[in-house]
């Protein structure tokens, strides 16, 4: 007999072993401790017929069986069944006897244990779950599910909720639940569907109060049992319930822009079709697999729809359609445990295939009067802890498990919200759906918490409440498979970066000023409202460490910090800051400057502009230009005379232009105004100048820089990630390309920019990419002078318009580039700028308390950032530059390009600057 891995300690565990003494039998190691194995195998042992291996629990090492007596007197983890045939020795019967009578708590907590440490993979099996049932609600089956929990990427903190209106679009339905008070029976002279007027009164009252779902609740089939509900439907052009909520949930969807998230009941894989394309998610209860629950007297006696069969086909049917969907239980109605622990395992089968649940509900039954069930006992807080608990062991991690707060038993004297705190405790990590519209229809004896109940309930359990869309994260990120087009944009008008919900109506460059709502974001940020995540901790620690110029910092690492939420987005915030003002003290610079933008006509066809005019682009706004260069020269010496130290240039392009236009450009500038320094030419156009005149990057630059150039802008970044890339810019240079032309550029002596635009269709790793390559490149040539963050601007961006990116980033995702890219950056780059064209004047003096000491320039004309529908003005005098610099408690500084004093002689002049001339 051989044994291999035979575990001895609670940190090991092997699945089998074999016997080379019994050929007919398999010895299966499971948790009973290694003295009863010893004992019910000493025969084998004792004759040196079995050979044992030990591992290691520190190092995983396997040990010699030389070592076996040493281990005899700890207490192991494992223990010997025997299976086969009948032929096993007394002493191994002695065995099994010892495990019913002896070990059976210890052999149920260490399997737990397994669970916790992952030793059973993320899906434990239903032999491992079916034993871990047996403890009951314990401390430490919570404590193993909050832990499994907590692994969840991103979210290990966080609780979230969805913001929702509930549409009970009929509430006929051709079953007879023994609990339900939602179903009704048809009434003479009442309708028994809302009407589509009714449906968007209460659409259009969510969106006002903020919402992003609208929950379809409706009763089942209802045309099939009731002549009326035909005729009704009829009327209203439709032959079934399925048809007319389709045609509802696409005028919802399509003029208020709620999610529409549809619980329609069983369904055939076509009504399943039918719906996917007017729905971000649906959902049907599984409820539970009790077939005594069909039986006379049972809550589901007269349901033609609830036999699990049925039911398991329409959730089938969703995974086979791509449709992510909602089930889960009903608990507390006349079934038992095991049949609860069946029914998830039956859940987890078809997830397993289908990859489509994306949320699992347990739900407690409430008695509710007038119904057959009025007298029935409702489930135990304590019951519900433990379906939950199990539930999470499970599914693992990855499943979003929710309880519906509303539902939740009391704990009678304890504080106002200690029963949601228990729910938190045994692993949920959503609360579900919550209106500040509508009452629960379904559970209509009990109101909705308060939102900020719930959220000061949350915080007691150590996490943060955010509200979320009725369709997840990861569903959204793989938007290709789950979500119809048409769908998804409007998911991503309502989303952030994380794939939560937006929550704000801000978006840069609307015409709203929210400079006040910025301050108060960073300053207050919920600090009271969770525990900072050790992860972040250290993440931030790490970048501000004395050591940070040896510090490599990880993917990981930087991403981590820009899921920063609550106290968590503070102290990133505080970090930032602090380290701004070891770095740059408590001045803040700004440069006079003029953007002049030679012309709109562009043979690329990047997603985000719509700037550049082309035959691509006759939809969007304004008329295809080239300034001639008498023009060019002639506003470059008017921004000298009214004081600036700059012209940056920069322009579409054109297909007519060669590397000799750049040329003309820059001679023309430079001998009309010998002192003014010219910032000019993208990385983009310094590729197409070099191609066109057959020379290397270098040698353009050199030619360049020979005329009068004195910088380049580091501009055509967008996000350095070639995935990006392809969807947003796909002809474009590429990240490499962007990267080899910015270290030329420095190599011979013009120093650079650099910036990200960002909020589109990229997500947090991607700018924790593109920041690390930035300070690779800084860290090799130190030739970068600052780092500009451009959130994007969407109203006219082709790329939105199309329905394929988000409205751009939201104010927490503006705030945190620009205090993460203060803490990656440095010391490479310590110049961070914040756009006030983009984010508001006010938006970027609030972004001088998140890390940024610079404010950009005056600018006196601008028309990219306005082609894509922002309305923040053209300019931003000197005056009121300083003055809102000053409001911050800083004090301002007017520059040159490169971080210089500026002259004297130009700063009398800018502040004494008279009106821009008036140009067609």
């Amino acid at each position: 007999m051989e044994l291999g891995s035979i575990c001895t300690t609670n940190n090991c565990f092997t699945r089998s072993i074999t016997s080379s003494s019994s050929s007919s039998s398999s010895l299966q190691v499971r948790n009973l401790g290694f003295l009863s194995f010893f004992v019910g195998n000493w025969q084998q042992l004792k004759s040196g017929t079995a050979q044992i291996g030990i591992r290691c629990r520190s190092c995983c090492r396997m040990e010699s069986s030389t070592r076996l007596p040493g281990f005899l007197s700890s207490m192991g983890c494992d223990y010997v069944r025997r299976k086969g045939n009948n032929s096993s020795s007394s002493s191994s019967r002695n065995c099994l006897a010892d495990e019913e009578s002896v070990c059976n708590s210890s052999s149920e907590l260490d399997t737990l244990e397994l669970i916790r440490r992952g030793d059973l993979g993320e899906h434990p099996d239903e032999e491992a779950l079916a034993e871990v049932a047996k403890l009951g609600l314990s401390p430490q089956l919570m404590k193993t599910a909050a832990e499994i929990r907590d692994r969840r990427v991103g979210g290990s903190n966080v609780i979230t909720f969805s913001p929702k209106v509930f549409i009970p679009l009929t509430r006929v339905c051709r079953d007879f639940c023994g609990y339900c008070t939602f179903a009704l029976s048809p009434k003479p002279g009442q309708p028994i569907f809302m009407s589509i007027a009714e449906v968007l009164e209460v659409a259009w009252r969510g969106v006002d109060a903020g919402c992003t779902e609208a929950l379809f609740t409706l009763g089942d089939k209802p045309e099939l049992l009731y002549p009326q509900a035909k005729q009704e439907l009829a009327a209203l052009g439709h032959q079934s319930t399925i048809s007319y909520v389709t045609e509802v949930a696409k005028i919802v969807l399509e003029k208020t822009g709620l999610l529409p998230h549809i619980n329609a009941g069983v369904m055939s894989r076509e009504d399943v079709a039918l719906l996917r394309g007017v729905s971000a998610s649906q959902g049907l209860m599984l409820e539970s697999i009790s077939d005594k629950l069909l039986e006379p007297g049972g809550a589901h006696y007269r349901c033609p729809d609830k036999l699990p069969v049925v039911r398991l086909a329409t959730i089938a049917a969703a995974g086979e359609e791509c449709v992510p969907f909602t089930s889960g239980l009903l608990i507390g109605i006349g079934e038992t445990r095991e049949e609860r622990l069946k029914g998830l395992l039956l859940l987890r089968s078809l997830q397993q295939q289908y990859g489509h649940i994306q949320e699992l509900i347990i739900q407690n039954f409430r008695a509710k009067n007038g119904t057959p069930m009025a007298e029935a006992p409702e489930p135990s807080l304590e019951e519900l802890q433990w379906t939950i608990a199990m539930a999470r062991l499970v599914f693992g991690a990855s499943m979003s498990i929710q309880a519906p707060p509303n539902l939740t038993p009391s704990l009678s004297g304890q504080a106002e919200g200690a029963e949601w705190k228990a729910l938190i405790d045994a692993g949920i990590n959503d609360w579900g759906g919550i209106s500040p519209v509508t009452k629960d229809w379904v559970n209509p004896e009990a109101p909705w918490p308060h939102v900020a109940l719930l959220a000061a309930a949350t915080a007691e359990a150590g996490k943060l409440l955010v509200p979320r869309l009725p369709v997840y994260p990861s569903y959204i990120h793989n938007s290709s498979t789950w979500l119809d087009p048409v769908v998804l944009k409007r998911v991503l008008a309502s989303a952030n970066s994380l794939g939560y919900a937006r929550a704000e109506r801000w978006s840069p460059g609307i015409p709203v000023d929210t400079g006040f709502a910025f301050a108060e974001l960073i300053t207050s940020s919920q600090t009271s409202c969770s525990k900072i995540d050790p992860e972040l901790t250290q993440a931030v620690s790490a970048s501000i460490t004395e050591h940070i110029r040896q510090h490599s910092k990880t993917l990981a690492e930087v991403t981590r910090l820009f899921y920063a939420m609550g106290p968590d987005f503070r102290k990133v915030v505080t970090a930032a800051d602090q380290l701004r003002s070891r770095v740059k003290g408590e001045r803040v610079t700004y440069v006079v400057n003029r953007n002049i933008n030679y012309t709109n006509v562009c043979g690329y066809r990047c997603q985000f502009c719509a700037f550049s005019k082309g035959k691509h682009s006759e939809d969007l706004r304004g008329k295809p230009y080239r300034l001639s260069l008498e023009e060019i020269a002639s506003r470059a010496a008017e921004a000298w005379e009214r004081g600036a130290t700059e012209v940056c240039m920069q322009g579409g392009i054109h297909p007519e232009f060669t590397g000799d236009t750049y040329l003309e450009i820059l001679r023309a500038v430079k001998n009309t105004v010998p002192d003014i320094h010219v910032h000019a030419f993208s990385p983009l156009e310094v590729f197409q100048g070099a191609s066109t005149l057959g020379v290397s990057v270098q040698e353009f630059l050199v030619k360049l820089k020979n005329a009068g150039l004195g910088s380049l802008p580091g501009t055509a970044a967008e996000v350095l990630d070639d995935e990006v890339r392809s969807m947003l810019c796909p002809d474009k240079i590429t990240t490499n390309e962007w990267l080899e032309i910015m270290e030329t550029a420095h190599v011979v002596g013009l120093k650079t920019t650099s910036t990200i635009m960002f909020g589109h269709l990229d997500s947090p790793h991607h700018w924790a990419r593109h920041l690390l390559l930035l300070r690779s490149l800084a860290r090799k040539t130190g030739g970068f002078t600052e780092f500009v963050p451009l959130p994007f601007v969407h109203m006219q961006a082709p790329v939105y318009l199309k329905g394929r990116a988000r409205k751009g980033p939201t104010r927490r995702e503006c705030v945190l580039m620009h205090a993460v890219a203060r803490l990656v950056l440095h010391p490479f780059i310590t110049n961070i700028q914040a756009s006030w064209v983009k984010m508001g004047p006010g938006g970027a003096q609030a972004l001088l308390g998140a890390g940024c000491n610079d404010m950009g320039g005056s600018l006196m004309n601008e028309s990219i950032t306005r082609a894509a529908g922002a309305v923040h003005g053209e300019e931003l005098a000197p005056e009121e530059m300083e003055k809102l610099i000053r409001s911050t408690g800083k004090s301002p500084h007017q520059r040159s390009t490169l971080y210089e004093d500026a002259p004297v002689q130009q700063v009398l002049r800018a502040f004494s600057a008279h009106p821009l001339a008036i140009r067609n």
